[in-house]
């Protein structure tokens, strides 16, 4: 479906001079296009917008584990106050009483949000919950995201942020190679210690089926406040970039969006700043 928008966007410019869309036709209402690195805007809508952004939290929750130094190779049971902290959000596979490799949870975390799978890790690196939660927000303030609030672990609730403070927050993920490397995954599949239980996960990240892009990471998210949600990097043309969609009304308007930004990217001049 990427690709075929990604055709159709160049299709319709090709006869002009290439130039930043018209916010008007990006469905998200918050948009924001960065240089990986230096942050320098390429392009933004409505960027500093504070808006809910589901389980794109869970990055955060991801870099307090790493920094934490998460035995990879361990292995945490599912609990239930791990299911008691995922109530009111989206379906789970992970059963309670079932113990995974930490790092298969990471998939389970990343690829389709698992809601299940915060606590259960902050477990195994001796953090509670709330504990979890106070790290999350000390480190929103260490990147000098000021609008980025946490309320829980897991985004079921009003989590908030901007779509520049996200893609900010993306870039410093994707410093990490283990975090990068599970957040442009495909497919995984895991397996439970007893072998009980084998579940496969296809990443929610659409991007990542499309050919000839690079992708270097991405997360997606999706409530009802928070509409649907995308963060991701990409090198396109030589230039690394990360996006951030916010608040689309559709599921693919994330992926439309990102089709025709990467068209922009494409062709258009970004020695200098673009307006």
């Amino acid at each position: 479906m990427l690709a075929i928008v990604v055709v159709a966007a160049t299709a319709a410019s090709a006869s002009g001079s290439p130039r930043a869309p018209e916010t008007a036709q990006l469905e998200s209402p918050s948009v924001v296009i960065l240089e990986a690195g230096t942050h320098r805007e390429l392009l933004a809508k409505h960027a500093d917008d504070p808006r809910a952004i589901a389980s794109m939290t869970k990055i955060f929750a991801a870099l307090v584990l790493r920094k934490h130094k998460l035995d990879l190779d361990g292995w945490t049971e599912i609990t239930d106050v791990d299911a008691k902290t995922a109530e009111g959000g989206a379906g789970t596979r992970l059963l309670r009483g079932e113990s995974f490799r930490n790092l298969d949870l990471l998939h389970a975390m990343l690829l389709v949000s698992d809601n299940r799978v915060p606590t259960a890790l902050a477990r195994s690196v001796k953090l509670s919950p709330s504990e979890l939660l106070d790290e999350m927000n000390a480190l929103a303030q260490d990147l000098g995201l000021e609008h980025t609030k946490f309320v829980d672990v897991t985004g079921i609730n009003d989590n908030q942020s901007t779509a520049r403070e996200m893609a900010i927050a993306l870039d410093k993920v994707l410093e990490d190679k283990v975090l990068a490397k599970i957040m442009r995954t495909r497919y995984a599949r895991i397996t439970s210690k007893d072998e009980a239980d084998t579940i496969d996960y296809k990443s929610t990240v659409l991007p990542l089926w499309t050919k000839g892009l690079k992708i270097r990471g991405g997360k997606t998210g999706t409530t009802d406040d928070a509409g649907h949600c995308m963060i991701i990097g990409a090198k396109v043309a030589g230039h690394d970039v990360v996006m951030a969609f916010l608040g689309g009304e559709s599921e693919t308007s994330r992926f439309t969006d990102f089709a025709h930004a990467v068209h922009w990217v494409e062709h258009a001049q970004l020695d200098e700043p673009a307006r």
